[in-house]
């Protein structure tokens, strides 16, 4: 369990009765549709998505960046209809911008491994079952820990769980970086009534605490903080119809994020 400040634990009775009010009543979403791989060329004056599109004039001078995306509905895109409105493909469109990627890769290649409701112990179960691939993967994303947070896991099994992954993405996957995008401020979710959000939200800065510091042990493997401006804050709206996953405006953000920090990285 994750420890609670003395007022948290006296609000307890009322944390109970609106969780399981919110489980009753919450709005279930889809998954985006969509693909959900695909292969495409890097070029200049191209950048729109096109998925499972392979150019055979592509540089043989230049390697093929291979991105691989892991976890939760927040990964699977709910909160939008397709995949190009989600983070995969956000991501990959927001690459394809990014002169430093063209300059040094003629080809990207991405992968997406998510479902809805899925833990750390999920995602790991996944990397047990998925395919060893033929070629290392350069970046692998892990998008995981609001599920771990509402399911109650402790901080020592939510570290424990994030050490397998990053080792098995390693050992299995030939990882070169490993990023976590941090939990988002579910105390901003209009979807948790008041006083149930702010426990969500010491909750989930409990557990990035935690995934920041498993992840400083590891070398090239890093808890991505998402910056937003107060600006954005106060003229976007950053959630979907359900009040809890994100919406395209939040996913571009994330996926601005992990465009740039892909690119220091690589």
């Amino acid at each position: 369990m994750i420890p609670l400040q003395p007022k948290h634990i006296a609000l307890a009775p009322v944390y109970l009765y609106q969780g399981l009010k919110l489980k009753k009543t919450a709005l279930r979403l889809p998954e985006a549709e969509g693909e959900r791989r695909g292969r495409l060329t890097l070029a200049a004056n191209d950048n729109a998505l096109e998925n499972s599109q392979v150019n055979d004039n592509a540089s043989p001078d230049k390697p093929t960046l291979n991105i691989m995306l892991l976890g939760d509905s927040s990964a699977a895109g709910v909160g939008v209809s397709s995949q190009q409105q989600a983070l995969a493909g956000q991501l990959i469109e927001q690459l394809q911008l990014l002169p430093q990627i063209q300059q040094k890769f003629s080809q990207l290649e991405w992968s997406l491994h998510a479902t809805s409701g899925h833990t750390s112990f999920d995602a790991l179960r996944r990397l047990y079952v998925l395919p060893t691939p033929s070629t290392p993967v350069d970046i692998m994303i892990v998008m995981i820990g609001v599920n771990d947070t509402t399911s109650n896991v402790s901080t020592t099994k939510w570290q424990q769980q994030l050490r397998e992954i990053i080792s098995l993405s390693k050992r299995k996957f030939g990882a070169k970086q490993v990023i976590f995008p941090c939990l988002p401020p579910m105390q901003n979710m209009p979807a948790i009534p008041s006083p149930l959000n702010k426990l969500m939200g010491q909750k989930t800065q409990i557990m990035n605490e935690k995934l920041i510091q498993v992840c400083e042990q590891y070398e090239k493997v890093l808890a991505l903080q998402i910056q937003v401006e107060d600006s954005e804050l106060k003229n976007q709206n950053f959630f979907a119809e359900d009040g809890f996953h994100p919406n395209s405006n939040a996913y571009l953000l994330l996926a601005k994020n992990l465009a740039n920090t892909i690119s220091e990285l690589v």
